[in-house]
């Protein structure tokens, strides 16, 4: 007998638990309530977000496309060792014509570097251009123009989202929205403002969260049990961030991007980034093993209505156990992947992975999987005992399949 807070395929035995529900949405409307609060408390006014100057723009400089005519390669003795003992890219530089839209033709000089990783006839570019006073007119390369590809990798990303898993595709897309309207106009916005990261991150995660699991996975007695689950992983993650951080002397300075950062906004504290960054990179894999855990509790209770909540809660954990090894190595590969640039330097390098990892740059993102994956780990079990509390249990046995009285 389903109750009226329930939209699980796993059937509910026994009556009706509308007291629970009506509980349960106060706690959590509660639970939202605090953060909304807590968001309109901490959101920075437009004037308090530091503002650094474009670096594409200024009196006579503008950024331009444009489709690639020619390359025509020369020797610019490139090879080496540049500034600062630099090393320099062995082979030819290329002169690239242009035909720039709306403009006459042009050329730029592309370096050894970009020009070995690739450039071709046709190929879409952005550039920079150079009009000032009394100069002739320059041309800079920026980048390759990719609007097109991205959109149409995102048009099929939704579309097949939206034909495998239907309504609750499309509610989870909805959340990838809410995602990164939380990010970009709350989120990092107060921490350029001086916020304290841990706080805007925390408040921040637990309102995405809060809207990103009703959207995806309906609501339910069993999308609550995950939040419940969810939230007390953020809460793990963000602890053991500021711990972690302070710890192993993370300053958030680790790069040549890091210090133009903090010289744009010099209130951000970077070092609080570093325990913020944990608390968001963690969020994905953790919301997945929270509902993965409830799920596996609901659909236990409904193959054995009349077992103990120990005998569910020790089965769920053996579900939890491999979930567990498999986010772990997701973590781990997650960042080999990203990080694979910084790994094949070392490599080259011939610095052992063990001088490497106590740098600034790969400390960081060994901490951050480090903490994230002891917030996944707690999670588990604190899920699965909330998730065997608010299960449904049938009051009475269940008739034997094909047996009658009389």
């Amino acid at each position: 007998m389903a109750h009226s807070h329930s939209h699980s395929s796993a059937p509910d035995y026994g009556p009706p638990r509308r007291g629970l529900a009506a509980v349960l949405t106060i706690v959590v409307l509660a639970i939202a309530a605090g953060a909304v609060a807590a968001m309109v408390v901490l959101w920075p006014d437009s004037d308090d977000v530091p503002k650094g100057a474009n670096p594409y723009s200024g009196e006579g400089v503008s950024t331009l496309t444009a489709t690639v005519t020619s390359v025509e390669p020369f020797d610019c003795n490139s090879g080496g060792e540049g500034p600062d003992n630099t090393r320099e890219v062995l082979g030819s530089c290329a002169q690239v014509g242009v035909d720039v839209k709306g403009e006459d033709d042009a050329t730029f000089v592309l370096d050894a570097t970009r020009y070995t990783a690739g450039i071709e006839d046709g190929d879409k570019v952005k550039l920079l251009r150079f009009a000032l006073e009394g100069q002739p007119t320059s041309y800079e390369f920026i980048d390759f123009q990719r609007g097109f590809p991205l959109t149409a990798l995102a048009v099929i990303f939704a579309v097949l989202v939206i034909a495998i898993a239907r309504w609750r595709g499309l509610f989870a897309l909805v959340g990838i929205a809410v995602t990164l309207f939380a990010l970009t106009k709350f989120m990092l916005p107060a921490f350029l403002a001086g916020e304290s990261p841990i706080v805007v991150a925390v408040v921040g995660s637990t309102a995405i969260m809060i809207a990103v699991l009703y959207l995806a996975h309906g609501v339910s007695i069993r999308t609550t049990s995950a939040l419940f689950g969810t939230l007390f992983g953020i809460a793990m993650t963000a602890g053991m961030g500021v711990l972690a951080t302070g710890w192993t002397h993370l300053t958030g300075v680790g790069s040549e991007d890091d210090q133009m950062l903090i010289a744009t906004a010099p209130d951000l504290n970077l070092s609080g980034i570093v325990a913020a960054a944990m608390v968001i990179a963690g969020l994905g894999v953790l919301n997945d093993v929270t509902v993965t855990q409830a799920s596996a509790v609901w659909e236990l209770r409904a193959l054995q209505p009349m077992a103990r909540g120990a005998s569910i809660f020790a089965s769920a954990m053996r579900i939890g156990r491999d979930h567990i090894a498999s986010s772990v190595y997701t973590l781990v590969f997650a960042y080999a992947g990203s990080a694979m640039t910084v790994l094949l330097l070392i490599t080259a390098y011939q610095r052992g992975l063990a001088e490497m990892a106590t740098t600034e740059q790969l400390g960081q993102e060994i901490v951050r999987t480090l903490v994230g994956a002891i917030g996944l780990v707690l999670a588990v079990p604190v899920t699965t005992v909330i998730a065997v509390w608010l299960a449904p249990k049938a009051e009475v046995e269940p008739e034997p399949v094909g047996v009658h009285p009389g």
